[in-house]
């Protein structure tokens, strides 16, 4: 007879206070253990150990504590931690926030069982992302380039048009020189059904869906479920590259939404407050998500992250995109000032930074030109961005003729680099002489960034 064995159900359920679940007399229960809720109506809902103390659990419960009462609600202590059954057979397919089956097919019979809180990457195993991804985007491309395995954030605002960049950046991004498709993993938290439908349409239309797993919490779903709607996608992802040499995209919309929830469930525990209401621990909590990219030496695989969220009142200080660029390489920041000129993407190239640039780019990567090109394209731009504040105030007359050169180079950047249609796939030669088109409204004298022999190579002016 097997000692172990032992069922661990209580019905003494001592209090519901918001998504939490404190039960009493509990006893061999640890932390982060799978619970098995029956409501008083015989429905059966999941949660997890959040704490315990002697001879007490506090449990979230996923699906919400809606119909729970104290007398008649069952708890199974299941004794293990929350594992996603994982296959191939994800690929084209769609989830809902716990990892069940939400387009009609089949359940997924799954090749291995997995932790979704993953095991931590050893640093000493990482390989250095240092390969181009194409985005088809310019400003990413050219200015703040994304490379295997890197995690860039997308920083947004509310009503902007994060959802059709991420959706094109899906579509589009690829290895050049290899022509490698990525698999795409889109986890969505807290988005409407609107939003939802518009990226199921997108990539239905597209094709794109074949190579997209999606796992989707929508605004009406649990906040609580969002808890575990990224550790799902991210161990999905975490599978394809590492046990069968997939090279993934990971799209994870919206974080700010992922964090809300954080803060709820810290309320809820009654914790200290940190900046905001946001509990202390919640650069810890995004760490263990965000780190959970990159590449590891002797694997063939990689996971590439693009977080995206949207910054509260647009205040990139907030401790949600604060927090975020500490821990990823860079941040792709889109401007709402932008946006109202009627411009695609509105990216803000000034604030936009991509940490590991310089190791994705240049002679057999990109292109020898390419880190002059950028570094002259940013001064120039940000000239302009400054000489037009200073015409608001002294008037265009006051401007000398220099000035009205860089004036004219801001407008058309913004015209023709930043500008692309919402299906344009830009290569990175084609980016980058776009590039070389816009320096030629600049005298030669003022292209000090760009290497020498650069110039009679590819400027306009001296090519036949």
């Amino acid at each position: 007879m097997d000692l172990n064995i032992k069922t661990r159900e209580y019905t003494t359920v001592a209090e519901v206070s918001g998504p939490l679940m404190i039960v009493e007399g509990v006893e061999g229960v640890s932390y982060g253990e799978i619970v098995d809720i029956i409501t008083p109506a015989g429905e059966e809902r999941r949660g997890q150990v959040l704490e315990v103390r002697e001879g007490l659990a506090v449990v979230q419960v996923f699906e919400g504590t809606s119909d729970l009462n104290t007398a008649t609600t069952k708890v199974r202590f299941t004794g293990e931690t929350a594992h996603l059954g994982v296959s191939l057979d994800m690929l084209g397919r769609v989830f809902g926030g716990t990892g069940k089956p939400i387009d009609g097919g089949p359940e997924i019979i799954p090749e291995k069982e997995l932790d979704i809180n993953g095991a931590p990457m050893n640093p000493s195993a990482r390989e250095f992302p240092a390969e181009f991804i194409q985005t088809g985007i310019s400003t990413i491309d050219g200015m703040n380039t994304l490379v295997r395995g890197q995690k860039l954030p997308i920083f947004s605002g509310s009503g902007l048009p994060h959802n059709d960049l991420a959706a094109q950046i899906a579509r589009h991004a690829k290895v050049v020189g290899e022509e490698t498709e990525f698999a795409v993993i889109f986890a969505a938290m807290g988005i409407t059904h609107e939003e939802a439908n518009f990226f199921m349409r997108d990539f239905e239309r597209t094709g794109a869906l074949e190579r997209v797993t999606v796992f989707m919490n929508l605004a009406d779903d649990p906040a609580i479920e969002r808890i575990i709607t990224p550790r799902m996608a991210l161990t999905t992802a975490e599978y394809f590259a590492f046990e069968k040499g997939m090279h993934v995209l990971v799209i994870l919309t919206d974080m700010t939404n992922y964090c809300e929830a954080l803060r709820e469930i810290s309320a809820a525990r009654e914790e200290v407050p940190g900046r905001r209401g946001y509990p202390g621990y919640m650069y810890t909590d995004l760490a263990a998500l965000y780190e959970r990219a990159g590449r590891v030496q002797g694997k063939e695989g990689s996971i590439t992250q693009m977080p995206i969220l949207v910054m509260p009142q647009d205040d990139i200080t907030h401790p949600i995109p604060d927090l975020t660029g500490y821990i990823t390489e860079g941040q792709i920041v889109l401007s709402r000032d932008i946006f109202r000129k009627g411009i695609y993407p509105p990216v803000d190239v000034l604030p936009s930074l991509s940490r590991l640039m310089s190791g994705g780019i240049g002679e057999e990567r990109t292109r020898e030109d390419h880190s002059g090109v950028s570094d002259q394209l940013y001064s120039a731009y940000s000239e302009g961005r400054d000489l037009r504040d200073l015409m608001a105030v002294v008037g265009e007359e006051a401007l000398t003729e220099r000035d009205q050169k860089y004036l004219a180079f801001a407008d058309e950047f913004e015209n023709r680099f930043v500008t692309e249609t919402k299906d344009e796939d830009r290569t990175i030669q084609e980016t980058l002489d776009l590039g070389w088109e816009l320096l030629s409204l600049l005298p030669e004298a003022e292209l000090k960034r760009v290497r020498a022999e650069h110039i009679p190579k590819y400027h306009p002016a001296h090519k036949q």
